[in-house]
């Protein structure tokens, strides 16, 4: 009797895995969404790649309810939820405006702030299900709605596939572009095409930003070279809310926003900062302990996965889904609040 082919390399230890055996694999193939997406193409990246975390992508808003068997476990592990978002709605609502003291004035610790969200636009496949066609769709939407922003939101366009390669490389980095995607992503389907459809709208003095087809349709972010967090999540906000008049993203009343990865939906929202931290930078258990407490999470200067150079630490907000968008943002201010007093106490 032989046995039916593996689907995850006995090494991996993606989310996926522990939540799609062969028997749940087999009866979700038989389903595919109005867009055309499959398990197959959800899992593609997880079997693709050993070391995947997740390993599991969206094809639309549709694959989030089809293929419930397996997003709605994965999702319940990720985000700590105690029990399906069908039965108990996990997406919190608030993403009004907010008024908090700067952290940092004279700019010892805090570098930068940035603070983004996700957004797909709905009724549209997600980048890992769709054809050049539909990419160049959604970059025509997004750059109407961002051409109706005004005041310091206005700015100009950048469609990546008009750029001589020698321009798109200085670009990216200066990090005014977004190069590539890695191979999770490519093995996703989300790198097809590139990089038709792909560009960034950015304001006149380029701390409000809009990025067209990278994982998901938007990745809309506001900036600044401070600790300004409540101006940051302000702008954002504004910006927002003008996009809003023209389009409408992909959300489920118990999930939030939906997006490619099931990871980033309910506020879909990133909220850091770089920060530098030479004490603490020598005593990272201390830090690591604040960070939790405030439900935070670090990562390398350079992102996920790469290395603290000169004690500048990325520190942003770990939770997204079963919080409000002003409780991720008031989680940040308190628990950085807490690290620069330990910093200035060692």
């Amino acid at each position: 009797m032989s046995t039916a082919p593996r689907l995850f390399h006995p090494n991996s230890n993606a989310l996926v895995k522990k939540h799609l055996s062969r028997t749940l694999y087999d009866q979700l193939g038989k389903l595919k969404t109005a867009t055309g997406f499959t398990i197959e193409k959800a899992v593609a990246s997880g079997t693709a790649n050993i070391d995947s975390s997740i390993g599991i992508y969206a094809g639309d808003s549709e694959t989030y309810t089809l293929f419930d068997p397996v997003f709605t476990p994965i999702i319940m592990a990720y985000h700590g939820l105690s029990a399906p978002p069908a039965i108990s709605p996990a997406h919190k609502d608030g993403f009004d405006p907010i008024n908090l003291p700067l952290l940092d004035p004279e700019n010892r610790f805090i570098r930068s702030t940035r603070i983004r969200v996700a957004r797909c636009i709905a009724n549209m496949p997600f980048p890992p299900n769709m054809n050049i066609e539909q990419r160049l769709k959604v970059e025509t939407l997004a750059t109407q709605a961002a051409a109706s922003l005004t005041g310091d939101l206005a700015g100009t366009y950048t469609a990546f596939s008009t750029l001589p390669p020698g321009v798109y490389d200085t670009l990216c980095a200066q990090k005014l572009a977004f190069p590539k995607g890695d191979r999770f992503q490519d093995a996703a389907g989300i790198n097809a095409d590139f990089p038709v459809g792909r560009g960034i709208y950015r304001s006149a003095n380029q701390n409000f930003q809009i990025w067209v087809n990278e994982e998901d349709h938007l990745r809309i972010m506001a900036l600044s070279q401070n600790s300004d967090i409540a101006g940051v999540f302000n702008r954002l906000a504004r910006g927002l809310k003008g996009l809003c008049r023209h389009l409408e993203f992909a959300f489920d009343p118990s999930l939030g926003f939906l997006t490619a990865c099931p990871t980033n939906i309910g506020t879909a929202m990133r909220a850091g900062v770089h920060i530098c931290l030479e004490k603490l930078e020598k005593r990272q258990h201390l830090l690591k302990d604040i960070v939790s407490r405030h439900h935070l999470q670090i990562r390398g200067t350079s992102g996920e996965k790469t290395a603290v150079d000169n004690a500048i630490f990325d520190i942003s907000n770990a939770r997204r889904l079963g919080v409000s968008a002003n409780d991720i943002v008031s989680d940040l201010h308190e628990g950085l609040k807490a690290v620069i007093q330990t910093e200035q106490s060692l």
